[in-house]
C-alpha cells in the first residue's frame, strides 16, 4: 500500500460536512464570485500567508459539488504556509468519489514576501498554472474532460487539521494576511481568451462577491465576512484568533516586480496528461480522497471507505 494511500486512510476517517459557523477560537474568510463561469483564464496579483498549518487558496468550484450523490469539480491554487510558505500546490479534483491529481511545487523565495502573479487557464482541451509568466504545470484529457459545468471562483485563507499535508498550527503566526491587489477573467472564445472584467479591488463589488460564513470539519476556522477586508485598493483575507478579527494595518505595496520567479525560472513542463503526478518526497502531505494514480492499494483502501460509510473530503462546501 502505498504512502499516498495510508496517508488518505488516516484522513478520512471522519466525515466533512458543510455547517454554518461553528463559534471556533480561529477565523478565516472565503470570498467567492456570484456568477459562475465554464472555462477561461484568471490572472491574479497575490501576497501569500506565512505559517505552520495554514492556507491561502484561488480555486473554481462547482457550487453544490459537496452534496450527496453529486460529480465534484474543481481547480485548485493552494499556498502551504509551512516551511516559509515556500511550496504550493495545484490540483484537480473530480468525480464522486473524488479523484485528485495533486502535485508540489516548490519556490525558492518565500511566496509571503512579495506579490506574485499567479495564472490560471482553464479550457475544453487543457487546464493549466503559471506563476509570473512560467507554465508550471499543463494537464491534458483525464481529469480535463470532467470539467465540464460552470464554476465559481474563490479565494480563502484558512488552517487545516491536517497535520501531515500542512504542518500543526502555529497560532504565533497569527493575525495572517492574503493580500490581493487584483483579479482579471478573461472568457473563453473560439479558442481565444478575451479580457471580461478586473477588479482592482479600490472597493468590495458585491454585485460580483459574495463573503462565507461557514465551516467543515477538517477547517480549524469559521469563514467570517470580517475577515475579508479592502483597503488602499487591496482585498485582504485574514486568519485570526476568536477575539481579533478584521485588518488594521499597512498593506504591503506591490511594487509590480517579482524577484526571484516563483517558480524557479524553471522551462515549462511537458502535458502531464492528467495522470503521472511524480512520486511524493519525504515532506509531501496527505491526500484525503482517492488519486488518478494511487493504484490498487489505494483504490482498494478508498472503496473499502466508501463502504462503511467514511469517505470524507479535505474540504466541503455549504449548500
Amino acid at each position: 500500500m502505498t504512502k499516498w494511500s495510508v496517508c488518505a486512510g488516516l484522513a478520512l476517517l471522519s466525515m466533512a460536512q458543510a455547517s454554518t459557523a461553528e463559534a471556533k477560537a480561529y477565523k478565516g474568510a472565503e470570498v467567492l464570485t456570484k456568477q459562475a463561469y465554464l472555462y477561461g483564464r484568471v490572472e491574479m496579483r497575490m501576497r501569500m500567508i506565512r505559517g505552520s498549518g495554514l492556507l491561502s487558496t484561488f480555486f473554481t468550484y462547482k457550487d453544490g459539488s459537496e452534496k450527496s450523490g453529486q460529480q465534484w469539480e474543481e481547480i485548485d491554487i493552494e499556498v502551504l504556509g509551512k516551511n516559509d510558505a515556500k511550496t504550493w500546490q495545484s490540483n484537480i479534483i473530480t468525480g464522486n468519489p473524488r479523484t485528485t491529481s495533486e502535485k508540489l511545487h516548490d519556490v525558492p523565495a518565500s511566496l509571503a514576501d512579495g506579490y506574485h502573479t499567479y495564472t490560471l487557464e482553464w479550457t475544453p482541451d487543457y487546464v493549466s498554472w503559471l506563476v509570473d509568466g512560467t507554465m508550471v504545470r499543463r494537464t491534458e484529457g483525464g481529469q480535463t474532460s470532467k470539467l465540464t459545468n460552470p464554476e465559481s471562483l474563490r479565494l480563502n485563507a484558512w488552517a487545516s487539521s491536517s497535520t501531515g499535508w500542512v504542518g500543526a498550527l502555529d497560532d504565533k503566526a497569527l493575525p495572517a494576511y492574503q493580500f490581493v491587489n487584483w483579479i482579471k477573467y478573461y472568457r473563453y472564445d473560439n479558442g481565444q481568451f478575451t479580457l471580461d472584467w478586473t477588479d482592482d479591488f479600490d472597493s468590495f463589488d458585491s454585485s460580483r462577491w459574495g463573503t462565507g460564513n461557514w465551516t467543515f470539519d477538517g477547517n480549524l476556522v469559521d469563514f467570517t465576512p470580517d475577515n475579508a477586508v479592502v483597503k488602499d485598493g487591496t482585498l485582504i483575507l485574514a486568519i485570526t484568533k476568536e477575539d481579533g478579527v478584521g485588518f488594521s494595518g499597512t498593506v504591503p505595496a506591490d511594487d509590480g516586480t517579482t524577484t526571484p520567479p516563483a517558480d524557479g525560472g524553471t522551462n515549462p513542463p511537458p502535458a502531464d496528461g492528467g495522470t503521472n503526478p511524480p512520486s511524493p518526497g519525504p515532506n509531501s502531505g496527505c491526500s484525503v480522497a482517492g488519486r488518478a494514480d494511487e493504484g490498487a492499494g489505494g483504490g482498494a483502501l478508498a472503496a473499502m471507505l466508501v463502504a462503511i460509510g467514511l469517505l470524507g473530503y479535505r474540504r466541503s462546501r455549504p449548500a
